[in-house]
């Protein structure tokens, strides 16, 4: 194909030469830039050539033609036959180019190739690398050195050999030898020459340095390697020393870590060692002291400590005394962050890498402290270890093992106790059985045994897999409610019992709670020890039951315990009820059953002994209850005895040991819950409990005989059947109501900690600017750390004011700035809003324009009218308000300071010197009113008004005479009018020149009006003569006002004061990213939907003041630019804007790299001498030591602050030809150019070709923005795919973690926003995990409080963004203090960073059981002595969901996540360790929300069939016919609380009341109002719904799976088809199920139900059956508007028909979307197909009824009548839900096919009854309207374009 120099005789031309082929279209943007990204992964070690051919294509397009030929030869020769995907159309795509190249290239330097390229690398290296290396920075070198190296490489081919000449030789060998010491970096260039950046000058990074470079006492290991000679000459043995340069690499010698990981926790540790060694206030920074290595060493290996504890082994970490401890711990601490970074998927097991570690660590304590191999006892010796030992040999072993299990999850169908997942196989190590495995690891050994090969698809999916495999590990995840009582039995035994007892109460003679005292109602209370026993006894069965699968794993006392605890328990449920009955023969009251308890022991009955030994363990428990620290020392101790107690307690468990707060914390929470308690039991006595006892006593001893049905048990007495029909309910709401209590009483205890706490002391701009001054005082407290000789100069106190407010002035400044170009304030509101840097030229404050608005007119009026003779009287008026005061000074001030830098001529000046000599004279000596005249102030206020305006005149508007006759104007005015004897003056200047007479004030410094100083000031004068009373409410935007109270507000709140910078914590910021948005191309702007209405168009009405404001700021910009094209810069500017208002990754990165700046901005207030300061942040570029100081706080920003995102698939990306993906990468790639401290770390796939196979392999890597691509750091190999094995999100984050740096660390997701004056917040916040709780925990996981920046596009965003900020203030605000039950609820939590990488990661990722992987972060620290706090000075910007199926989607996704939580052992684990109150609140604030959702559904459910019951039996028409019955409104009363529940409106209690706190009563009234006309009980009620459908449906079958909601602007009508699709099983099933319920209690009901209670209950069910039935229609855009109707009919009916089948989506067939709705039933096991038929057969009680009511059978009232009626009702319903369970007996028999076509029927009719009254509500023009004002209040309120948007008509742009 090509002549090479590989022939016989070579060539002195590199040619190509082939037959024509088809030219490939990849869709380059650029393509010679680009095209060295489009390599095929097999490829990829080509993919340097060509980007060095880019490169040099300018400087010599011949050799970077040779570099092209070189990297097409090399392909070639890597695939020859072109067997990798996308080889062949490559190969094909650069041949093409390069037959092109061929023909066009001309040599430059010389007549043939060989000596082109020599000559051309010469040069190279003489301009780059010998003039270069002490002049250009490390990142310059390190690509200079890529390019020589790529160069010499292919010179080598194209030059014959033998035939490269010395010159070449010489400096290729120079490359070599230094291109080590200039490799890409990421933070630190450690082995840089020449120009080193600051960052490296650092003394703590150079002792960290130092300290790992000390290795020359170190045993060097010797590698032995054995090899074969050439052409099989016999095997020749050697010996090495390998070359060590520090502590990681000898590591590396020894266990064969990969180069790439060796680099990355280099820096990693390096970095960690100097930030804790820059916060030693009282050390040497240039050395590394033990303490600092000792205080890093401690807290890495705390978890490894605890576990050998645990496990009772030796510790290998221990230092003997001999040594050098500094050194040994340092190689241990690396050791461990070796093992952790090349762990891949293991992360997430962490007492496995404890494991690894142990055995590693005692390996390396041979090599240090024997010299003898630990095994052998030889010297110490190492087989040759590539740099994949680790990998091979440790990791993957393990990888597979989770790689196979998972599998066995087949995608979430199997059951989650048929496979293990990352817990079960983590927990193996946590029994001493792991100390087996040996090391090196045994592959026999039990722990990989798994089953054998997958089954195929067709075989059967519940069908047990063959072969031998390990057990679940001490925890079954099965599905059933009986982990809901398994978890938490405490709280329903006490539940239950307090039921029992007062329902023993109120059936007493008298009712009242002191029956309760006497003797035989007390003798039946005390039966509740039995229900207790019998209560025991079902847990003790339940433990064994559901651990079943795991038996085989536990050890033998664990069996012991399982055994014991049912023997104790089923000996108390005999032993209890026998002593009861004896007791029955010895009755005794309370009083005496105590009094007499000492006396008469002999005499008591059995029963109390009994009782009193039973009770014996709770009385202790309650005994350490009050004593935490106890407790706690009992829990974690291994003293035997200690043991054998809390054995019998709980079981031993590795984690949820010692987790008991202090005992104020302790006392806090049981105080809440205690409260609670009493008013919940009060209420459930009083309300629901004792108004039924008494008509329930009646309803049994009515004798009924008047049936109108059937009599199915004639035989049962006191109509039983009734009492369970009206008590169902009760029980049920009983059971519920404590979550109605929790609402409420934490709405009321969070509002109070939150006004204690200061939320909403300022909530308005009048409030700011009342307390501007405080503001300011508040910065200097909070955020401005003082230098030592700050604090000292007490003397100096007005420069140190001065100083405080320069540097207030910057912040605020930059803070205003960072808004304007937000474009959330005009140019007019950020002058408004500015305080100048400086006021050393005026004596007073120079406040914000806007605190003076108006004060000089008001000023001048008030002097103007002012009657008076004496000054004093005058003056005291203006002083008496103080910023009028400050005004009037400045304005004087700062007028005479402009026109005395004005005036050039010096006669001129003294004329003005003499002006203000008088003015200052007549004020000092009290005759300012006698020498001026007041009257004539206004007139100079107008001149001066002008003369300012003409200063600040556009160029070509500038007018120097006018000036200069406004300016005469202004001296005459003064002089002539104003003062009384100004003439004298005049009269006493002579003004010549040069002989020559000339006009005074007329020679003027014009070219003042370039300086920007100078033309500040001017600025700043002419806003205070002419702002007005109306300026002073800005800004006018609603986001930029609520920022700038709130930054106000939260300057007064409980803050830890700001460290210095470098004192501050280092922490990164980890967000992670698929395929979303990053920034918006110009096509989806303009893409128009289905409307006519454009993204763009809907931005600029939805948000008009911030576009024209935009068009305001790039006016300038444009008008500047020197791009020739300025149509796209324009466009880009637009891209950019309407990306900040999407949720794209674009707009989180800007947000995230504010913690750059604010970093920046601090060390500049920090470091700058005062003069720097004073002169302004924006001006110091003037300064000469700019650069360096610059240089200093860009290193110091680096060394705290790293941000990495987490783009799994940018990989892909950057190869694909799909244009979406080219577009994702080309925008991150632009980000990262833009943002240079901006990482991306991202899983590369690469295929490789082994032994004639094509494998594939992975990899993470790290990259950060180049010059024009981007620059890989770090490479590392993974054991496989991460996301095979677990979910998404948290593999996405664990893979990318071993990138980030410091000791905390910030999750932020793709939705998120940040704002400036929040990251200026950012130390503070850190310096809260310094701060130890009263129980000397520090915090581990620090909770933030969120923005909802989407609540403004619709009234149901609106509903999200109230009820989401609610949450995550006053929610999380209760749940933190004093709860202690906060845990980690997705983004923006800050973690402990150190404390988390060690215990197992940020997130759980086991497949399916942790769909919200976020909450099992916190329950993981929780259980592992983690302490978690919240806090609310601080915010973060979130999206959130704002169309009404995008919000249901991620309510289901929730809903689905509770439901598999309330299965894991987490949730089981707290349950049982936390004390009785916390674990309440656990319950409560957890899955508990989720449980009473479903019960209040299920209450509807009981109260309607048990009522149908009545109803259709005739039963509640013979019973209501007693008058006593009839006044009873027991019944109602009680299921109030459920029906208040039902409508949302306790969701909405804590909104209000934090809207109450933050705007006012009257907003929260008004808001309040509002959304209940924009029917938001509508909304609560579906989402009730929705929760209750899919978390009953999870637990019971499982089936749930990530929701991708959508983050994009929802305004579209969503389809019928659509709406049906989501909601006809959740919602439309259920409501229209109720609607017949309710119709038939009606119909047969109504005559004798008169009650309003009544009448209120069965509105309210009314309303939740019309509210899921209609609601998606009520909140859909357009959902009233008739040609959208119509269109919707067609897609619903064209749905219907269309047949599924392989391939077709459900969106586009009913039948697909059945099979895929239904699909969980496919799966599901035995249980779950029992409880789905008799859940079905509810619909028999419809039948039931209505076949005698309708009077078809003549009064018959047989059996037979009912049993004929199956053929002609509801047969067809009741096989539909039957035959879906018995999915798989139906295909067997054939009559599957029957039941589909019977499905689509019944879809058919239950569509149809749902569109008609859409339908004929359309029809009604005033409903539409009506609906889309409903819909877009706010928008309205805003007098945006909403019905134009909507309707799709949009004006031309001009």
């Amino acid at each position: 194909m090509a002549s090479t120099s590989r022939g016989s005789k070579p060539s002195s031309s590199r040619r190509v030469s082939r037959a024509p082929t088809r030219i490939v279209d990849l869709q380059n943007n650029d393509e010679k830039v680009i095209d060295s990204e489009l390599v095929p992964s097999s490829l990829a070690p080509i993919i340097p050539i060509l980007r060095v051919a880019n490169e040099i294509q300018q400087l010599n397009p011949r050799v970077a033609y040779l570099c092209r030929f070189h990297a097409f030869e090399k392909a070639h020769y890597m695939d020859p036959n072109s067997t990798g995907r996308g080889v062949r159309q490559f190969k094909t795509y650069l041949i093409h180019g390069l037959e092109i190249e061929e023909e066009e290239t001309k040599r430059i330097l010389a007549s043939n190739d060989p000596k082109e390229i020599q000559l051309f690398y010469q040069r190279f290296y003489e301009e780059n690398i010998i003039d270069g290396e002490y002049k250009k920075k490390p990142e310059e070198m390190a690509k200079i050195f890529q390019i020589a190296s790529v160069l010499y490489e292919v010179l080598k081919t194209v030059v014959p050999a033998g035939k490269t000449d010395e010159k070449t030789e010489r400096y290729a060998k120079d490359v070599e030898k230094k291109k080590e010491q200039y490799e890409h970096y990421n933070i630190l260039p450690l082995y840089a020459v020449g120009v080193k950046p600051t960052i490296m000058e650092f003394p703590e990074i150079k002792a960290a340095l130092n300290a790992l470079r000390n290795v020359d006492n170190l045993p060097m290991p010797r590698i032995h390697m054995t090899h074969g000679g050439p052409d099989n000459s016999p095997v020749v043995s050697t010996e090495r020393v390998k070359s060590i340069n520090d502590i990681l690499d000898w590591l590396s010698s020894i266990f064969g870590f990969q180069k790439g990981n060796v680099a990355n926790q280099r820096e990693h540790l390096i970095l960690l060692l100097a930030n804790m060694h820059i916060r030693k206030k009282e050390s040497d920074h240039t050395e590394l002291d033990g303490v600092t290595v000792q205080k890093l060493k401690d807290k890495i290996f705390k978890n490894y400590t605890s576990w050998c504890r645990y496990l009772r082994v030796e510790k290998y970490n221990m230092t003997p005394r001999d040594c050098d401890t500094k050194q040994v711990d340092l190689i241990y601490i690396a050791l461990y962050l070796l093992i952790w970074g090349e762990a891949s998927n293991v992360r997430f097991m962490p007492e496995c890498l404890c494991f690894i570690f142990h055995n590693m660590a005692h390996e390396v304590h041979g090599v240090l402290f024997s010299n003898l191999h630990p095994v052998s006892g030889e010297t110490h010796q190492e087989a040759a270890r590539d740099e994949e030992s680790f990998l091979r040999d440790v990791i993957t072993p393990i990888y597979q093992v989770l790689l196979k299990e998972v599998k066995r999850n087949k995608g979430g169908k199997t059951s989650h106790s048929g496979w293990r997942n990352y817990d079960d196989l983590n927990e193996y190590f946590w029994s001493d059985r792991c100390l087996k495995l040996g090391w090196p690891m045994n592959p026999k050994a039990d722990f990989f045994i798994h089953s054998d090969p997958m089954q195929t698809g067709d075989e059967r999916v519940n069908q047990a897999a063959a072969g031998k495999r390990m057990p679940k590990t001490n925890f079954v995840e099965v599905r059933t409610f009986l982990h809901l009582y398994r978890s938490f039995n405490r709280m329903w035994i006490f539940f239950i019992l307090a039921f029992q007892a007062m329902l023993i109460v109120a059936w007493s003679p008298s009712g009242f709670l002191a029956a309760f005292f006497d003797e035989d109602v007390f003798r039946i209370v005390l039966s509740i020890f039995i229900t207790s026993a019998f209560l025991n006894l079902f847990q003790a069965t339940l433990d064994i039951v559901l651990s079943w699968n795991a038996w085989k794993s536990l050890k033998f006392s664990q069996i012991l315990r399982y055994l014991l605890k049912f023997a104790v328990a089923a000996a108390w449920a005999v032993i209890l009820p026998i002593g009861y009955s004896s007791s029955a023969q010895n009755p005794t009251g309370l009083v005496k059953f105590f009094s007499s308890w000492a006396g008469d022991w002999r005499n008591h009955s059995f029963y109390g002994y009994a009782v009193a030994l039973y009770l014996t363990p709770n009385i202790l428990s309650v005994i350490l209850f009050f004593l935490p620290p106890l407790r706690r020392h009992m829990e974690r101790s291994n003293w035997w005895i200690l043991t054998l107690v809390m054995w019998w307690a709980q079981p031993k468990l590795y984690i949820g040991r010692g987790m008991h707060v202090d005992m104020f914390s302790l006392l806090k929470y049981t105080l809440f819950w205690i409260m609670l308690l009493i008013s919940k039991l009060a209420f459930s006595y009083y309300v629901e409990i004792l108004p039924l006892v008494g008509p329930t006593k009646l309803i049994m001893e009515i004798p009924i005989d008047n049936y109108q049905w059937h009599e199915f048990f004639p035989n049962v007495t006191h109509n039983m059947g009734v009492v369970i029909a009206i008590w169902a309910p009760i029980v049920l709401v009983y059971f519920m109501d404590a979550q109605i209590w929790y609402a409420i009483y934490s709405t009321l205890f969070g509002g109070i900690h939150g006004a204690f706490s200061h939320l909403g002391e300022i909530r308005t701009l009048g409030m700011l600017r009342s307390r501007f001054e405080a503001v300011l005082q508040a910065f200097k407290n909070r955020l401005a750390p003082l230098a030592k000789e700050d604090s000292k100069r007490e003397h100096k106190e007005r420069l140190l004011d001065r100083k405080t407010i320069a540097k207030f002035s910057q912040v605020w400044n930059e803070f205003i700035y960072s808004m304007r170009m937000e474009d959330l304030i005009s140019n007019r509101d950020r002058d408004l809003l500015l305080v100048p840097y400086s006021s050393g030229d005026v004596s007073v404050v120079q406040w914000p324009p806007f605190l003076l608005a108006s004060k000089i007119p008001i000023a001048l009026d008030m002097a103007k009218d002012f009657k008076g003779k004496d000054d004093d009287d005058l003056f005291k008026k203006i002083t008496s308000d103080d910023y009028m005061h400050s005004a009037v000074i400045e304005c004087y001030q700062t007028l005479r300071d402009i026109i005395y830098a004005l005036l050039e001529d010096e006669s001129d000046r003294m004329i003005l010197r003499n002006i203000c000599c008088e003015v200052e004279q007549s004020i000092e000596h009290n005759r300012f009113l006698n020498r001026f005249k007041m009257s004539e102030l206004p007139q100079l206020s107008e001149k001066l008004e002008k003369f300012l305006k003409l200063l600040l005149a556009e160029s070509e508007n500038f007018s120097e005479p006018q000036i200069i006759n406004v300016l005469q104007d202004i001296m005459e005015i003064i002089t002539q009018d104003i003062m009384v004897d100004g003439h004298e003056i005049l009269e006493g200047i002579h003004h010549t020149q040069d002989g020559k007479v000339e006009q005074r004030f007329e020679r003027l410094a014009f070219r003042l009006t370039l300086n920007k100083s100078w033309a500040e000031k001017v600025v700043r004068l002419h806003l205070l003569l002419t702002v007005k009373e109306s300026d002073i409410n800005v800004p006018q935007n609603l986001e930029a006002h609520r920022r700038i109270t709130f930054f106000a507000n939260s300057l007064f709140m409980n803050m830890p004061n700001a460290p210095k910078v470098q004192n501050m914590l280092s922490f990164s910021v980890l967000t992670p990213y698929v395929k979303e948005d990053v920034l918006y191309s110009e096509d989806e702007l303009k893409k128009e939907n289905e409307d006519g209405i454009s993204t763009l168009f809907y931005l600029q009405k939805i948000y008009p003041d911030e576009w024209t404001n935009f068009l305001e700021r790039i006016k300038d910009v444009i008008k500047d630019s020197k791009e020739e094209n300025l149509e796209k810069e324009r466009m880009e500017f637009i891209r950019h804007w309407v990306s900040y208002r999407g949720q794209t990754l674009a707009r989180t990165v800007r947000g995230m790299m504010y913690y750059k700046q604010a970093l920046e901005l601090q060390c500049f207030l920090e470091f700058a001498d005062d003069e720097a300061i004073l002169g302004g942040y924006r001006n110091f570029e003037i300064f000469e030591d700019h650069k360096v100081f610059q240089d200093r706080a860009q290193a110091l920003a680096d060394l705290k602050f790293t941000y990495v995102v987490s783009c799994q698939v940018y990989g892909n990306q950057k190869k694909s030809d799909d244009a979406r993906d080219r577009s994702c990468y080309i925008n991150i790639l632009n980000l990262m150019l833009t943002n240079p401290s901006l990482r991306v770390a991202y899983i590369d796939e690469r295929e490789e070709t082994i032994q004639g196979k094509s494998q594939e392999f992975y990899y993470s890597v790290l990259v950060k923005g180049g010059e024009k691509l981007d620059e890989e750091i770090y490479r590392i190999k993974l054991p496989g795919r991460p996301i095979d094995v677990g979910e998404g999100k948290p593999e996405n984050q664990n893979h990318a973690i071993i990138f980030t740096r410091g000791e905390a660390l910030q999750t932020i997701d793709m939705n998120q926003d940040n704002y400036f004056e929040e990251a200026f917040k950012m130390r503070n916040v850190l310096e809260e995990f310094l701060k130890k709780g009263r129980s000397q925990r520090k915090p581990t996981i620090l909770g933030l409080r969120e923005h909802i920046f989407t609540g403004s596009f619709s009234s149901l965003a609106q509903f999200v963004s109230n009820q989401e900020t609610s949450f995550v203030t006053i929610g999380q605000r209760i749940l933190a203090n004093p709860l202690r039950v906060r845990f980690h609820y997705g983004h923006p939590d800050i973690f402990d960073r150190i404390f988390h990488i060690t215990r197992g990661g940020i997130s759980k990722a086991s497949k399916i059981i942790n769909l919200n992987q976020s909450i099992f972060a916190g329950l993981n620290s929780t259980l592992r002595g983690g302490f978690i706090t919240h806090h609310e000075y601080i915010q973060v910007g979130k999206g959130h969901d704002v169309g009404m199926n995008q919000i249901s989607l991620f309510e289901t996704k929730l809903a689905n996540g509770n439901g598999e939580q309330t299965l894991s052992r987490d949730v089981y684990h707290l349950g049982h360790r936390f004390d009785f109150y916390r674990m309440l609140s656990f319950y409560f604030t957890t899955v508990g929300l989720y449980f009473s959702s479903m019960l209040t559904v299920l209450t509807v459910y009981v109260f309607l069939y048990g009522r149908m019951y009545l109803v259709l039996s005739g039963i509640e028409k013979e019973i209501l016919r007693n008058p006593s019955i009839q006044q009873s409104k027991s019944l109602e009363e009680a299921l109030v609380t459920q029906s208040v529940f039902q409508f949302g409106l306790l969701l909405m209690l804590p909104m209000v009341m934090e809207i109450d706190l933050e705007k006012g009563f009257r907003t929260a009234l008004s808001d309040f109002i509002i959304m209940q006309l924009q029917l938001v009980s509508v909304f609560f009620m579906f989402q009730l719904g929705t929760k209750a459908h899919y978390y009953g449906r999870t637990i019971l079958h499982g089936g749930s799976k990530y929701q991708a909601t959508g983050r994009g602007f929802v305004v579209f009508h969503a389809k019928f088809t659509v709406n049906y699709r989501l909601y006809s099983r959740s919602h439309f099933v259920k409501g229209l199920e109720l609607f017949i319920l309710l119709i038939i209690y009606e119909a047969y009901g109504q005559s004798y139900h008169t009650s309003y209670l009544d009448q209120f209950i069965t509105f309210s069910m009314w309303f939740l059956a019309a509210s899921w039935l209609f609601a998606p229609f009520v909140f859909n855009p357009s959902g009233f508007d008739w040609p959208k109707i119509v269109d919707d009919w067609t897609d619903w009916k064209m749905w219907m028909g269309n047949r599924g089948g392989i391939g077709v989506p459900p969106s586009k067939s009913w039948q697909s979307w059945w099979e895929e709705e239904h699909e969980h039933l496919k799966y599901t096991s035995i249980r779950g197909r029992v409880v789905e038929i008799i859940l079905a057969f509810r619909f028999f009680v419809y039948q039931y009824g209505i076949v005698y009511h309708l009077h078809i059978a003549h009064y018959s009232k047989s059996l037979l009548v009912y049993g004929i009626s199956w053929s002609v009702m509801v047969t067809a319903l009741l096989v539909l839900m039957v035959g879906q369970a018995c999915r798989p007996l139906l295909k067997r028999v054939g009559f599957w096919d029957s039941l589909v076509e019977l499905a689509r029927a019944y879809d058919y009719i239950m569509g149809l009854i749902v569109f008609l009254p859409i339908t004929v509500l359309s029809w009604i023009p005033v409903v539409s309207e009506l609906q889309t004002r409903m819909l877009f209040h706010q928008a309205f309120s805003r007098d945006l374009q909403i019905s134009m948007i909507l309707a799709g008509r949009k004006e031309k742009a001009a």
